[in-house]
Parts: C-alpha cells; structure tokens; sequence
C-alpha cells in the first residue's frame, strides 16, 4: 500500500457527564493544549474535529469529537448525538460525589440506550490538580470502572494535561481493536 493511500478511520466519540466536570475542558486540552479558567457551560452541542496519525497501526485517525452539554434541560435533545458513536469518555469530577455517582445511574444508562451497540466507553476521574478536595478515591473509580465493563479508568487533569492524552489515545485504540479488528 502506498503511503498516500494509507487508511482514515473516522470516529465519532462524544464526552458525557455532568455540568462542570471539564468535558469542554478535557477537549479543549486534547485538540488545542490549552485550559479556559472560566467556567462557560456548554449549550446544545460543539462539534470538535482532529486528525491523529496511528502509531500502533499505519494509518490516522478523524476524530468528530462531540462536546455535549450535561444541563438536565437538554437531557431529550442530548439523545439524539448519540446515533452513529463509536466510543465515549464518560467524565466525573473527583470533587463532585454526585457527578460520580451519575455515570452509572445516568449518563452511562442513556449511552446503551441511544448509543451505537458495542461502542466503547472509557472512565475518566477529572480535575486532579485538586487532589486536596478529592472526595471520590482512585479506587472507588476503578471499582466503578470494572463494574460497568469501561474499557479503561483513567484520572486526569484538564488544566495540567496530566493523563489527557493518554485517555483518548486508549479510547482511540479500543475501538480499531473492537471495532475494525485492526489491531
């Protein structure tokens, strides 16, 4: 195979959770390395685009990276993003028992409701440059992990960049494993 005409697989991932856990965040870091201090909810859905070169397999990546907002008023349009998603990233705030909490209980129960059969997800414990207000353990988040069959658990930081990388590569490389058997 030429080198132009290595393969693209297109993904499309969406990042779940609650208001003010840092999805917006997290992308924000992902696509641009950059962290925005204030706090701006996200209204409706942001559509995100990046391309990535595979290291474990010739070939990149388009990622349509769909930014949805947590707010209980978009809880019925929300569903709707869902359709045609391959993975998500499913974001608490280490700080936040009750964010924590709704992984389970809400957002990971509307991604097998309206999500795509066989999709990969991935746990995320956000925000852990605040590790002096953590109220949810490192161990209570690999519990939850393992129950709901995540792909992974992973504890980042949206301001540093701690881990952000490595959770959306992890994700990334699930779905060609699960998805497209290429790996």
């Amino acid at each position: 195979m030429s080198e132009d005409k290595l393969p693209c697989y297109m993904m499309k991932l969406v990042l779940l959770g609650d208001p003010a856990v840092g999805k917006t965040s997290l992308i924000n870091q992902y696509v641009d390395h950059a962290f925005e201090r204030d706090y701006s909810p996200t209204l409706g859905v942001n559509i995100i685009t990046k391309e990535i070169e595979l290291q474990k397999v010739r070939g990149s990546a388009k990622l349509i990276i769909w930014d949805i907002a947590g707010q209980n008023k978009y809880d019925f349009s929300r569903k709707m993003f869902f359709q045609g998603c391959v993975g998500a990233l499913l974001v608490y705030d280490i700080t936040r028992n009750s964010s924590f909490k709704n992984i389970e209980e809400k957002w990971l129960k509307d991604f097998y409701q309206f999500g795509e059969k066989n999709s990969a997800y991935l746990l995320i414990g956000n925000k852990i440059d605040l590790k002096d207000l953590k109220t949810v353990k490192t161990e209570q988040g690999l519990e939850l992990s393992r129950r709901i069959k995540a792909c992974d658990f992973i504890e980042t930081s949206a301001k540093t960049g701690k881990n952000v990388n490595n959770a959306f590569k992890n994700l990334i490389y699930k779905i060609l494993s699960e998805h497209w058997k290429v790996i």
